[in-house]
Order: C-alpha cells, then sequence, then structure tokens
C-alpha cells in the first residue's frame, strides 16, 4: 500500500491551490485559504511557488474589507498553448488554445481521402502551421490533442475505424516523433463532452451525456463531473444500440444500428433517392439545408424522419443513464430547427413524465468546436498532471 510523504502531501497542496485559482480567480490569499482549508503559511507557499512556475500570477490588490488591500492571483493562461484536432472523417479541425481553453488560432481543411498518408500528411501541415502561430511563453506548445472517430484504447491507439484507413496505426507515436510533443488520443464523443462539460452547454451540469451525430454516432459520458470511459476505455458506443431486430447490417458485424437510421450518413443517403436532387453529383450538408430553408417539402418531411430516429436513441439514452443534460453535436446540430421536434415529440411518446422533466434537451453551444476544444483540454490536464499539479 502507497503512503503519503511530504512531498504527496505538497504536491497534493499545490493542486488544491491551483485549481482553486483557476475555478475562483481572481482571488486573494486569505480567500484560498477560507476556501480550502488549508492555513494561511501553507497556501502562501504553494501560490510562491505556482508563480516561480509562472502559472499563477498576481492581478494587484482586490477591495479591501478593513486594513491592507489583498493581493488578488489568477491562474496564468498564457504560460502555454495546446493544439487540439477535431479528426472528421471528410474534414480535419485544428485550433491553438490557451490554457484556459480560449482559441488563438485555427485552421480547418477537407479530408478527400481515407488514406492513412493522407490523414498523417494532413495533420502534419496543420501541427507544423500552428506551432510557430503560438505566442512566445515559458511553456511553448504543451502537448497535441486528437479526437478520433472509433474505438481508441486508454493508451492512444486507435484499435477500430470504419471510416479512416487508421486502425492499428500508432498516430500517438508518429506525430510524438516528428515533433517531440506529447499527443493524446481519444475517441472523438469523448473530447466532445469534455468540452462542452469545460466550455459550452454543460458548464454547470454534473451528469451530461454529449452525442456526436456525424458520419456516424458516438457519446460520451460525464457523470459526477468525471468522464466515463468504462472498464476498457471504449464506452460510449451508443450508435451501435440495435433499434431495428433485422434491420440494415453495419460494419461494426450488428445489424439495425442506431446510427444507420439517424445520422449524416443516413440523411445523405436519403436524400440521394429524392427529386430536389436528381441532378445533384455530390450532396453534402449544407446543399440539404439549402432546400429545407426553402421549405422543400421532400426535405423537411426527410428531416422530420431522421429527427424521430433520432428520438428513439436518445430516449433509450435518457432511460439508462437519466441525465442532467443531453448535448447533440457534432455536425448534425446544424439542423436543430428542423429535428428537434420530432425528437420531442418521439421522446413524450417513449418516456415516462418522470425522465423527460429530469433532462434538459439542448444542442452543443460550442457547435464544431466541441471536439477540437475538447481534445485540447486532454492535453492541458497532462502537462499540469506532468508538472506535478494535477488539477482536480
Amino acid at each position: 500500500m502507497k503512503t503519503g510523504d511530504q512531498t504527496l502531501v505538497k504536491q497534493i497542496n499545490k493542486s488544491i491551490v491551483l485549481g482553486t485559482i483557476e475555478k475562483k480567480g481572481p482571488i486573494s490569499r486569505a480567500q484560498i485559504s477560507k476556501e480550502t482549508g488549508l492555513n494561511k503559511a501553507t497556501v502562501s507557499t504553494m501560490v510562491s511557488d505556482l508563480i516561480a512556475d509562472e502559472l499563477v500570477n498576481e492581478l494587484g490588490q482586490g477591495q479591501s474589507s478593513g486594513g491592507r488591500k489583498p493581493v488578488m492571483l489568477y491562474f496564468n493562461t498564457h504560460a502555454g498553448y495546446a493544439i487540439g484536432i477535431d479528426l472528421g472523417v471528410n474534414y480535419i479541425l485544428a485550433v491553438l488554445t490557451e490554457l484556459g481553453g480560449e482559441i488563438v488560432e485555427e485552421i480547418s481543411v477537407p479530408l478527400s481521402g481515407k488514406g492513412t498518408e493522407e490523414v498523417i500528411h494532413t495533420l502534419n501541415f496543420l501541427v507544423s502551421t500552428l506551432i510557430p502561430k503560438a505566442p512566445q511563453s515559458p511553456y511553448g506548445v504543451v502537448g497535441i490533442g486528437i479526437g478520433a472517430p472509433g474505438i481508441v484504447d486508454p493508451d492512444g491507439h486507435i484499435l477500430f475505424t470504419p471510416y479512416l484507413e487508421l486502425s492499428e496505426v500508432n498516430l500517438k507515436q508518429i506525430l510524438e516523433e516528428k515533433f517531440n510533443i506529447p499527443t493524446v488520443i481519444d475517441n472523438e464523443a469523448n473530447t466532445g463532452a469534455l468540452g462542452e462539460h469545460l466550455y459550452g452547454a454543460g458548464k454547470n451540469a454534473m451528469n451530461l451525456i454529449y452525442v456526436s451525430v456525424g458520419i456516424g454516432i458516438g457519446t460520451g459520458i460525464i457523470i459526477n463531473g468525471q468522464l466515463y470511459k468504462g472498464a476498457a476505455g471504449i464506452s460510449g458506443e451508443m450508435g451501435h444500440l440495435t433499434i431495428e431486430m433485422n434491420g440494415k447490417k453495419c460494419s461494426c458485424g450488428n445489424r439495425g444500428c442506431w446510427e444507420l437510421y439517424a445520422s449524416e450518413s443516413a440523411l445523405v443517403a436519403k436524400a440521394q433517392k429524392l427529386d430536389v436532387f436528381k441532378n445533384t453529383p455530390s450532396i453534402t450538408l449544407e446543399i440539404i439545408e439549402a432546400e429545407a430553408k426553402k421549405g422543400d417539402k421532400e426535405v423537411l418531411r426527410l428531416l422530420h424522419s431522421i429527427g424521430e430516429y433520432n428520438g428513439i436513441g436518445l430516449a433509450n439514452i435518457i432511460n439508462t443513464f437519466n441525465p442532467d443534460m443531453l448535448i447533440i453535436g457534432n455536425r448534425m446540430a446544424r439542423f436543430e430547427n428542423w429535428i428537434m421536434n420530432p425528437i420531442k415529440h418521439v421522446m413524450n411518446d417513449r418516456l415516462s413524465p418522470f425522465h423527460r422533466k429530469s433532462v434538459n434537451l439542448t444542442v452543443s453551444s460550442l457547435g464544431k468546436y466541441s471536439n477540437a476544444l475538447g481534445a485540447s483540454a486532454f492535453v492541458i490536464s497532462k502537462f499540469l498532471d506532468i508538472n506535478r499539479v494535477k488539477v482536480i
């Protein structure tokens, strides 16, 4: 059994002080002592260490409640920068952020093929472009985070993705060897959930499910404020819930998977059969949205049907997890105006009134940035861990 020594105690105290400054800054040393229960001498020592580490700065004097005005402290979000990457099936979005998640630069490029070489070449280009754009800072670029579609193990290996030729490709090792920067890879629904929980619609929700509706469907699960990843780190594959017992064959090996009826792929496949698109060689979500805005009845009926199928899967999720909040994210969120009502109708039909009342259904407030910002947050957390300052 591992026991604590003074070094471990100091590490824990330092973590507590930094976490308090991050969440509640600007804050004084006296306020930190009151918030944490640590004595003033300990707080003062930890703050001095954090200032020396350039992770905390003094802001100046705050309001006095009598006596000397306190010096206010804040987390130095400019101490370093992180790169967060949304590795989509037909695009890659990369952002450069401060340690507080504020986007400094962004680049988005289309991905025309599924091949390993093209994906690696595009990632190398994006990272190489963003690194020199990071402002001068004590720690520089502290990490590269990637949210990838498919099953990713706890070590960041992509075990399976039906959409890109990256299965068993050690993308983490390839990037770390090229850039000599720590790299973290996780499932895109997990990174999307973390992004919304830290910076977006789910900031005040302790139990939320982020449903990434793109080419496929994945879910990121936050329970009691923590990302839940399951025994093998691969939970959340709810796009493969069976909603049709003898339904279509899925690439996962199952039949009747939810994502075959409710995803972007399902929408585009059905849109190809509509008269309005019979002379359209390549149908995109933008083209479908433009026709919806014109009020094309075929397109509106299709979106209504897709909304109903989304509602079936979402009702299953609510019955299973009873979350505070359910967030619809990724590219399908752009159709909020057309799919939300059928989703709600299905949920009203299929959920008990107790389940309906307890959940807040919404769409992502970060839009296309959920995944990239969550991926950035992963590496920021890893950076603070490495510096023996674990955010808790």
